[in-house]
C-alpha cells in the first residue's frame, strides 16, 4: 500500500485524536506566550547603523565617552497673545520646587527666556542612567501636569530626549493596539461574508490569533540571538493576521467543497490534507525562504523582521496541519452553523458533475481564455506603467521630522524649536590615534574646520566644536551645515566633507564621518547594494520550489515573472503615494519626499512571499485537473474557477488588514501598509484573474515542460491517478 503523504498522515492523526491535537496546540501556545512574557525583549541599540556610520558608532564607543546627561525642559508659552513674563517665572519657579523634590531629578537650572520673548524653559537635569532615562521621565511629566493644572492660563509642557522617546513608545503602543483592535473584527467580518456561517468564519480568526501570540512569545526568546527593532510585533501582527488566515481559509474551503460532493468528515479532511494541505506546505516554505532573503542585508532592522516573519509563518503553518483538522473533525457539520441568512445561499459551494461552478469567474475568465495575447498586452502593459515610477525612488530614513505631531511631546517640541531655532544639523569626524598623537590630532582637525569655514554647504553660526575622550584615543569635531538630511545640499555636504576636505587633512589618521546625514546616506546606499543580492538569492530559491513542486520549469518562471510584476507595481504605486504631496491629506501623513529606506527589500520579500500563496493554491488546483485527463484550456477555467472564491476572500482579507495599518500613524508602517494592501489586491485580481490564465493559455502544454527527471515524476503521478472518470455524484447540501 502506498504510503499517504506527510500532510495527509498529520491530518488524518489529528482528525482521529482531536482533543489531543487541540490540546498540544493550546499547550505550544500558552507556553510560548509565557515563555517570551517572562525573559522580555532583547531591542536593539545600534539604531541599524552600517558602512562608515557604524565604524565611526565603534570608534566612538572605544573612546569609552561619558554618557550626557538626560535633561528635560519645562516649556511656558502663552495661550493667545504676548506671554506675560512674570506669570511665566512664577510657573517654573513653581517647577522648579516641585523638580527639585523628586529623586529622579539630578539638578534645576536657571529660567532661559527666548531670543523672540514668546518662550521660557527651565533646563530639569535627570539622574541615573541616560539609556533608561524614558523609563523613569513618568514623574516629571506628571509634576509638569500638576503644574499646568495650577497655572491654567498658560500653556505648560515638556520635552526632552526621554519625554519623546516615551511618547514615541507610546504611540507606537497604541497603534499596535489599534491595529489589533481593528484587524480581528474586520477580518471576522470578511469571512461572515466568505463562508455565511459564524464558526466557520471564526476557526481562522482563532487560529490567526493563537498563532500571533506563540510567534510574538517566540520572537521575544528569539531577541537575545538576533535583538529586535519596535515595530517587530507590528511586523508579528501584520504578517500573522494575512497568512494565518490565508491557510486556514484554503484548507477550510477545501474541506467544505470536498463535503458538498459528498465526502464524509475524515474523508474530507484527508482530501484537504493532499491538496490545500500541500499547498500550504509549499506556499509557507516559499514564504519563509522569501523571509530568510533579509538576512542578507546584513543589518539588524532586516535581519529582526526576517526573525519574526519566519516564527509567524512557521507557526501558521503548523497551526493549519495540525490543529486545524481536529477542530473540523470535531466541528464536522456544526462548523457551518450558525448560518447567516441569504450571506449562506451565496457563498454555499456550487457542483456541477463533481466540479465547482461559477457563473461570476466564468464571466471574468473569459477574455483570458478567448483573447489570451490581447488580455495579455493590455493587462501587462498597465502593470508596467503603474511600475514605471519606481525607477524615480528616492530613499529615505525617518527623523523627528518625520514623527507625527498628534502626539503632545512632538507639539511641545515644534514650539521650543521655533523659538529657540536650530539651523541644520551637524556632521561629526571621529578620528581615532594613540593620545600621544593628539596634538597632531587637534593640528589636523583645526585645518579641516578651516577648510569648510567658506563652504556654504556648511553654517558659519556655528563655531565646529572638538570634542576629546577621557582617555584621550579617540577625538570628535562637530561641523554644522544648514542642510537637512534627504536633501540634495545635504548630501553634497557629505560628499565634499568625505571625499575632498576630510582626506585633505586626515590622511594617515583612522577616521570616519557620522552624523543624521550620513546615517541616511549610508543606510540607503546600504539598501541599494544589497537588494540585488536578496532579489537574486530569493529568485533562485523560489524558482527551485516551485520548479519541484509543479515538475515544472515554465510554471517556476512564469511564477516569478507574475511576481515582479505585482511588485514593481507596488514600488510605483509607493513612490506615486509618498514622494509627492497630493495623498497627504487622504491618508494623514506629511511626505518626506521619499520611501522608507528599509522598506523597498522588506516589501519585496513579504510580497514575493505572499503572492506565492496565491500562486501556489492556483497553480496547485489547475494541475489537479491536468493530472486528471483535462486539456490545458479546461485545466486553467476550473483550475481558477475552483480556486476563485478562495483566493479572492484571502485577498480581501489580507488587503482589509494591511489597510488598518496604512492608517497608523507613523509613516514607516503607513507605507508599509498602503505599499501591500495595494500590490496584494492587484496580485490577488489583474494578476491571478487576468495575467496568469492568458499566459497559461498561451503556452498550452508547455506551460508543464520540465527536464526529464521532473517530467519523469510527473509521469508517476499521472499514472497514480485514476485513469477513468469518477461517477457523478448529486450535489450534497452543506449541514
Amino acid at each position: 500500500m502506498e504510503r499517504k503523504p506527510f500532510t495527509v498522515r498529520v491530518a488524518r492523526w489529528s482528525a482521529e485524536h482531536p482533543w489531543r491535537a487541540m490540546a498540544l496546540w493550546t499547550v505550544f501556545v500558552i507556553v510560548s506566550i509565557a515563555l517570551g512574557t517572562a525573559v522580555g525583549t532583547k531591542e536593539a541599540t545600534d539604531g541599524g547603523n552600517v558602512g562608515e556610520t557604524a565604524r565611526a558608532q565603534q570608534m566612538i564607543e572605544a573612546g569609552d565617552f561619558p554618557d550626557d546627561p538626560t535633561v528635560e525642559r519645562v516649556l511656558v508659552t502663552a495661550r493667545d497673545g504676548a506671554l506675560d513674563r512674570a506669570r511665566a517665572t512664577a510657573a517654573l519657579t513653581d517647577a522648579a520646587t516641585r523638580m527639585r523634590a523628586l529623586p529622579e531629578v539630578a539638578s534645576v537650572g536657571e529660567p532661559v527666556t527666548s531670543p523672540d520673548g514668546t518662550t521660557m524653559f527651565l533646563p530639569v537635569t535627570m539622574a541615573g542612567d541616560p539609556e533608561t532615562g524614558e523609563d523613569r521621565v513618568q514623574p516629571l511629566l506628571d509634576t509638569t501636569a500638576a503644574v499646568q493644572a495650577a497655572h491654567a492660563d498658560l500653556r505648560v509642557e515638556q520635552v526632552g530626549n526621554a519625554s519623546i522617546h516615551k511618547g514615541l513608545n507610546d504611540t507606537i503602543g497604541e497603534d499596535f493596539k489599534k491595529a489589533e483592535m481593528f484587524s480581528v473584527p474586520v477580518t471576522l467580518i470578511i469571512l461572515l461574508v466568505a463562508f455565511g456561517a459564524l464558526i466557520a468564519a471564526g476557526v481562522p480568526v482563532l487560529l490567526a490569533i493563537s498563532a500571533v501570540g506563540a510567534a510574538i512569545g517566540l520572537s521575544s526568546l528569539a531577541s537575545y540571538l538576533v535583538p529586535a527593532q519596535e515595530a517587530t510585533n507590528s511586523v508579528v501582527l501584520l504578517i500573522g493576521m494575512a497568512v494565518g488566515v490565508d491557510y486556514s481559509l484554503f484548507y477550510l474551503k477545501r474541506e467544505r467543497e470536498e463535503r458538498a460532493k459528498g465526502a464524509g468528515h475524515l474523508d474530507a479532511v484527508e482530501i484537504a490534507a493532499a491538496t490545500s494541505g500541500h499547498a500550504v506546505v509549499v506556499s509557507g516554505l516559499a514564504v519563509i525562504v522569501a523571509m530568510s532573503g533579509m538576512f542578507l542585508a546584513q543589518d539588524n532592522i532586516f535581519s529582526s523582521f526576517a526573525v519574526g516573519s519566519i516564527l509567524v509563518v512557521a507557526v501558521s503553518v503548523l497551526g493549519s496541519l495540525t490543529v486545524l483538522p481536529a477542530l473540523l473533525a470535531k466541528l464536522g457539520r456544526w462548523v457551518d452553523r450558525p448560518r447567516i441568512p441569504f450571506v449562506w445561499r451565496l457563498t454555499a459551494p456550487r457542483v456541477n458533475g463533481g466540479e465547482v461552478t461559477s457563473r461570476f469567474w466564468n464571466a471574468i475568465l473569459r477574455p483570458a481564455l478567448r483573447a489570451p495575447w490581447l488580455t495579455l498586452i493590455l493587462s501587462v502593459a498597465a502593470l508596467v506603467a503603474l511600475a514605471a515610477p519606481a525607477l524615480g525612488m528616492t530613499l529615505k530614513l525617518t527623523g523627528l521630522q518625520d514623527v507625527p505631531r498628534s502626539t503632545a511631546v512632538m507639539q511641545a517640541y515644534d514650539r521650543l524649536t521655533k523659538a529657540f531655532p536650530s539651523t541644520g544639523t551637524s556632521h561629526v569626524v571621529v578620528v581615532r590615534a594613540s593620545a600621544a598623537d593628539q596634538a597632531r590630532v587637534d593640528t589636523a582637525l583645526g585645518a579641516l574646520a578651516a577648510k569648510t569655514a567658506n563652504d556654504p554647504l556648511f553654517a558659519h553660526d556655528r563655531e565646529p566644536k572638538l570634542i576629546h575622550s577621557p582617555n584621550g584615543t579617540v577625538t570628535m569635531l562637530e561641523i554644522g551645515t544648514p542642510t537637512i538630511p534627504g536633501t540634495a545640499d545635504a548630501d553634497r555636504s557629505l560628499d565634499k566633507l568625505r571625499a575632498d576636505y576630510v582626506p585633505a587633512t586626515l590622511g594617515g589618521l583612522e577616521h570616519a564621518v557620522t552624523g543624521e546625514i550620513a546615517g541616511t546616506t549610508d543606510y540607503s546606499n546600504h539598501v541599494k547594494d544589497k537588494l540585488p543580492l536578496v532579489v537574486g538569492f530569493v529568485l533562485l530559491l523560489t524558482f527551485l520550489i516551485m520548479a519541484w513542486t509543479f515538475r515544472s520549469v515554465v510554471v517556476a518562471v512564469t511564477a516569478i515573472a507574475l511576481n515582479l510584476l505585482s511588485v514593481g507595481a507596488a514600488y510605483g504605486l509607493l513612490v506615486v503615494v509618498f514622494q509627492h504631496t497630493w495623498a497627504e491629506g487622504l491618508l494623514d501623513f506629511t511626505s518626506n519626499g521619499g520611501v522608507i529606506s528599509w522598506l523597498p527589500i522588506f516589501l519585496f520579500v513579504v510580497l514575493f512571499g505572499l503572492s506565492m500563496d496565491y500562486h501556489v493554491f492556483v497553480v496547485s488546483r489547475i494541475r489537479e485537473a491536468r493530472l486528471a485527463g483535462a486539456s490545458n484550456r479546461d485545466s486553467v477555467a476550473r483550475g481558477i474557477t475552483s480556486s476563485a472564491g478562495v483566493v479572492t476572500s484571502a485577498a480581501v482579507v489580507m488587503v482589509a488588514v494591511f489597510a488598518i495599518f496604512g492608517t497608523l500613524s507613523t509613516l514607516d508602517m503607513k507605507q508599509l501598509g498602503v505599499g501591500l494592501a495595494a500590490a496584494i489586491l492587484l496580485d490577488a485580481t489583474i494578476i491571478r484573474a487576468v495575467v496568469l490564465p492568458s499566459i497559461m493559455t498561451l503556452l498550452g502544454d508547455a506551460n508543464w515542460w520540465g527536464p526529464r527527471f521532473l517530467r519523469r515524476r510527473d509521469a508517476e503521478g499521472v499514472a497514480a491517478a485514476d485513469p477513468t472518470p469518477a461517477p457523478e455524484r448529486e450535489p450534497v447540501p452543506i449541514g
